[in-house]
């Protein structure tokens, strides 16, 4: 079967979505957003997430305690919370109309508006996922860079890094941000959404042509 290069648009859009969708999730679930390296104790590295706390020992041997509470954690990890349990939400919407909308998919072929509509409420969804995965990664990241510069700690006080999942975070919401856009840029250009589809066009011409002449 031959694809349009549109279709093969949207299915590289769908993919690239899909793939900071993914991303997105894991960043959300791992205890890896900040690192901890204790200079009393080389053999112990502390680890955070936004929902546990964990130690990895030198031997590999790993212990996790989840947050004790909610409203205990500072500002910047509660909202993270709750923006990243949102996005993920809101990719899998994006993932689902977004597959109804595509070419790919034979539902609702006779309404070829609808299915424009769909791909492009399925893009503007994976947009928007997309930045609500890099405003809590980007927030907790510049807190990070302030408490490590912060001159009134004393050196001796160990400061938390960037962790893996917070790099992994920024990837997936970049990638999420472009699968959206990518899938909704056909549409968004000038007269994208108003262009009649062939045989709409071809109908109204002879409705014209048989009105005119008076021949129909």
């Amino acid at each position: 079967m031959a694809w349009s290069c549109n279709t093969k648009v949207q299915l590289g859009a769908m993919f690239l979505a899909l793939f900071g969708w993914v991303s997105s999730c894991v960043t959300t679930f791992v205890p890896l957003w900040k690192n901890l390296n204790l200079d009393l104790n080389e053999l112990e590295i502390w680890t955070m997430g936004l929902w546990q706390v964990c130690i990895v020992q030198e031997e590999g041997a790993t212990e996790c305690k989840a947050h004790d509470s909610f409203l205990a954690l500072p500002l910047e990890l509660r909202v993270s919370r709750i923006l990243m349990c949102l996005s993920n939400g809101l990719g899998l919407l994006g993932f689902l109309l977004a597959s109804l909308g595509s070419d790919c998919w034979k539902i609702c072929e006779e309404k070829p508006d609808l299915k424009k509509w769909l791909l492009l409420a399925g893009g503007a969804a994976f947009g928007t996922s997309g930045i609500m995965t890099l405003a809590p990664v980007s927030w907790v990241a510049y807190n990070t860079v302030l408490e490590f510069w912060d001159e009134t700690i004393p050196n001796i006080v160990p400061r938390w890094e960037f962790g893996e999942a917070m790099f992994l975070g920024w990837f997936a919401g970049f990638f999420l941000a472009a699968g959206g856009l990518l899938m909704s840029h056909p549409y968004l250009t000038k007269g994208g959404l108003r262009q009649a589809p062939a045989h709409r066009r071809l109908t109204r011409l002879n409705y014209n042509l048989c009105s005119h002449y008076s021949v129909c």
